[in-house]
């Protein structure tokens, strides 16, 4: 219920609130639209903390905007892994920048009795709130590595199945509570923008890049030599925002084509028959896989043994995917004494499904954030984003009439006596847990 609210209910609240409040104000107090610049109270620390937290969170969020428009562009990118390693070093690099930056513009703030006197409690607020943004984006890039990657195959479906209102959390629900908060607190920013300085974003002054150029002509020869050095770079500082605008909207064009689904939902489908019938096949499978999800529910919830493999059809280097009694996906593989390794298929750093290709080195590979675990023992290679060990599981041979011949709890020996007949015709089942089976 809690993941619900936060994760679903907050959002579009959030949204609604801010489409609602910013026209609001836009129209009952047009000229607060400003971000009130303090420049003329103090302007020697304001440069030392403008310029590095402006260019650190605009990089930032051009980043996780790039992903999320494009996101099948980005996949293909953050493949190549010296781009991942690059960007995730850009992007670290940039967060630090945005603490640096913004813990000045901090500090200036509280101890200038001038910006003091301009401060408000909300002022402290959303400062307050986008330092422990910063830190928990810097946190779970550092604790849980190449979310660059990852990130494409979780939050980014989340956001889509947000857009286009039909919200699925399961692609977020199991994410450490790190990476929740960082989450959560992203719609808190929204949910306050119409209330704070923060609404100047939507503010962007396009007239300035067409209006004519003004030139003050002062008395003294000395402020007319300033003043002509101020439009100078006055001038300059216009030519910067015009190529910026362009190539901001360059960029916009490139993404139109990824709203190319948000249009087609808004527009509605075709009620046409041929439209109909894919639905109602669509309608028709997700039932079916239901059904089978519950089927196998059921069959957990009543056996003690359940049936994954023969010990035949088993290899080495190839493992065969089943379903624990958790309904988590699990691997069996062939050991090298003949007999059954069942380790469990679920990462232990963000939950994806690894691999089941083994490689030279014996280890399977979690292909959402790179991590190899040994099917031995199940840990995961030093540098490994996962630092925990993945599980293997109790198992069972059987003949064909049902009788136990061998037992085997992770980490103690084999029970029963190992023959070629044993190993020829056995067939392979999982143990329901202690705990579950009391």
């Amino acid at each position: 219920m809690t993941d619900a609210f936060l994760l679903i209910g907050l959002p579009y609240l959030a949204v609604f609130t801010c489409v609602v409040g910013c026209y609001y104000r836009w129209r009952t107090s047009r000229y607060s639209y400003s971000s009130l610049s303090s420049q003329f109270l103090e302007n020697k620390q304001l440069l030392w903390g403008s310029a590095p937290w402006h260019i650190g969170i605009i990089g930032i969020l051009l980043g996780h905007a790039v992903a999320f428009c494009l996101p099948e562009v980005w996949n293909s990118l953050m493949s190549q892994r010296v781009v991942l390693i690059i960007v995730e070093t850009i992007g670290i690099a940039l967060a630090i920048l945005s603490i640096a930056g913004l813990g000045v513009l901090i500090f200036r703030r509280l101890t200038s009795a001038r910006i003091q006197a301009v401060t408000s409690t909300m002022d402290i607020v959303v400062v307050s709130l986008l330092m422990i943004q910063i830190i928990l984006g810097l946190l779970t890039a550092l604790q849980y590595r190449w979310g660059a990657a990852w990130s494409t195959g979780t939050a980014t479906p989340y956001l889509w199945s947000l857009v286009t209102l039909r919200p699925d959390i399961s692609y977020v629900a199991d994410f450490p509570m790190l990476i929740k908060l960082h989450i959560v607190l992203a719609w808190v920013l929204v949910l306050i923008l119409p209330f704070t300085r923060l609404v100047h974003l939507l503010a962007v002054p396009l007239e300035y890049l067409f209006r004519a150029p003004q030139l003050v002509i002062w008395n003294t020869r000395r402020r007319q030599e300033n003043a002509i050095v101020a439009e100078i770079k006055t001038e300059s500082r216009r030519e910067f925002i015009k190529a910026a605008a362009g190539i901001t909207i360059a960029g916009g064009l490139i993404s139109i084509g990824a709203f190319d689904k948000l249009l087609n939902f808004f527009k509605g489908t075709p009620h046409d028959e041929t439209a109909e019938v894919d639905i109602l096949a669509k309608k028709l499978r997700r039932l079916q896989q239901t059904a089978e999800e519950r089927a196998l529910e059921l069959e957990r919830k009543k056996n003690e043994y359940i049936q994954i493999a023969t010990l035949s059809e088993l290899s080495p280097t190839k493992g065969k995917y089943f379903i624990d009694y958790a309904m988590n996906p699990g691997l069996v593989f062939k050991g090298d004494n003949g007999l059954p390794i069942l380790i469990s298929a679920k990462c232990t750093h963000l939950g994806c499904t690894v691999g089941s290709e083994v490689d030279g080195q014996g280890r399977i590979l979690c292909p959402c954030h790179v991590s190899y675990f040994d099917v031995k023992t199940g840990k995961p290679n030093d540098e490994a984003p996962a630092k925990l060990p993945l599980r293997h599981f109790s198992w069972v041979l059987m003949d064909e009439n049902g009788k136990i011949i061998l037992r085997q709890n992770p980490g103690k020996p084999v029970e029963g006596e190992i023959t070629p007949e044993v190993l020829a015709r056995g067939n392979i089942y999982i143990v329901k847990p202690h705990e579950e089976s009391a």
